[in-house]
């Protein structure tokens, strides 16, 4: 008879251990990965969940609007992921914004789920965590604030 497989107690999480880092080192040479290829993949894979407003704290995304206003400037892709990187496994923390209505755990999960799916698919490392911490809600009012006073100020500088 062979023995039953063990079940977790209801709650409790197994992991299992990838053996997609193997490729990183062969007998042909070794293939590292820096941390900022490791955050922009992260980054873009969490900006991909819909729900996912933004990325960055207070001040990461008031740097960010600034930049974005500078002609020919980029988005930073890695903006609210802070990662480390070994030589086989990443850990990945991420900062977001979310939109006002959305289950926040639904949206973690998605959230890890495409984080782990790219980087493991992408860089062949295993990711042992993905830590999310949930800085803002979005909510739809905020947009047309910032409209509103971008026309505001608009109107009353004009001469006419």
């Amino acid at each position: 008879m062979s023995p039953q497989p063990a079940v977790p107690p209801e709650g409790e999480i197994i992991v299992t251990t990838s053996k997609t880092a193997e490729g990183l080192t062969t007998s042909q040479g070794a293939t590292t990965i820096a941390d900022t290829v490791v955050a922009k993949i992260a980054g873009l894979a969490t900006r991909e969940v819909t729900g996912v407003h933004d990325l960055g704290g207070g001040a990461a995304r008031a740097f960010g609007a600034l930049r974005e206003r500078i002609p020919g400037a980029t988005v930073n892709a890695a903006q609210g992921i802070s990662v480390e990187v070994g030589e086989k496994q990443a850990a990945v923390d991420v900062n977001l914004v979310v939109e006002y209505g959305v289950a926040i755990a639904d949206l973690a999960k998605a959230v890890r789920r495409n984080v782990v799916g790219s980087l493991e698919r992408m860089t062949g490392l295993e990711i042992v965590e993905v830590n999310i911490a949930v800085d803002d809600v979005h909510l739809p009012s905020d947009d047309a604030d910032v409209t509103d006073g971008a026309e505001h100020r608009e109107s009353s500088t004009r001469v006419e």
